[in-house]
């Protein structure tokens, strides 16, 4: 599934030769040791949702190769890692004989996955809400997924985390609706907000 994807969407996005040695370098970072939640588990699920959705993306290349470098870099102390994986991607793309303004798109997208602020357009609202699908997902992978949220910061005091997460997944749970694009909010909109909800009791809010 992995390999079919980032061929197709290499070879859409016009890019020399096949990417393949590229693609392997994204596949090891996906499994550094830091990791537990950015992981190749996260990618898959990730890109096995969007395999569905790409008929809605205005340019689906460029969904689909932002997916693949949106957590390339993850340094879990880090505050830049989506900037650090979008200026790897612009090397790349750039490298590939990738037009400028096809780069330049990509860049926002990978930078849309900050969750700093709402997504703006189709393809951003895609591949956010791709990207936060896991808040959806059936409620024992959700409570996986907390439980490798914590283990990625496992060097914050037990006390902290707690408050802070809790201030995130309550951002989430007020944005109204959660998910932009229809089909995933049909999906998934009730589910992460059953989520959600038992999330922040859990971590004692």
């Amino acid at each position: 599934m992995l390999q079919t994807s980032w061929l197709r969407c290499w070879q859409a996005l016009g890019a020399s030769g096949d990417g393949r040695g590229l693609m392997e370098r994204l596949l090891a970072a996906y499994g550094e040791p830091q990791r537990e939640y950015h992981t190749l588990q996260h990618l898959s699920e990730c890109v096995s949702l969007l395999e569905r959705c790409l008929p809605l993306a205005e340019h689906p290349a460029e969904v689909e190769i932002a997916l693949w470098f949106h957590d390339a870099v993850y340094d879990v102390q880090g505050k830049d890692n989506e900037a650090r994986s979008a200026a790897w991607a612009q090397a790349e793309l750039r490298a590939g004989g990738v037009s400028a303004q096809v780069v330049e798109r990509v860049t926002r997208l990978i930078m849309a996955t900050c969750h700093a602020a709402l997504p703006a357009g189709t393809d951003q609202q895609l591949l956010v809400d791709v990207d936060l699908a896991i808040l959806g997902a059936s409620r024992p992978r959700f409570i996986e997924y907390e439980a490798q949220v914590r283990a990625e910061y496992e060097w914050v005091p037990g006390w902290l985390f707690r408050r802070k997460r809790r201030d995130i997944l309550k951002e989430f749970l007020a944005r109204q609706p959660i998910y932009n694009t229809p089909l995933i909010r049909d999906e998934l909109e009730s589910q992460a907000r059953e989520n959600l909800a038992y999330s922040i009791v859990q971590l004692g809010g």
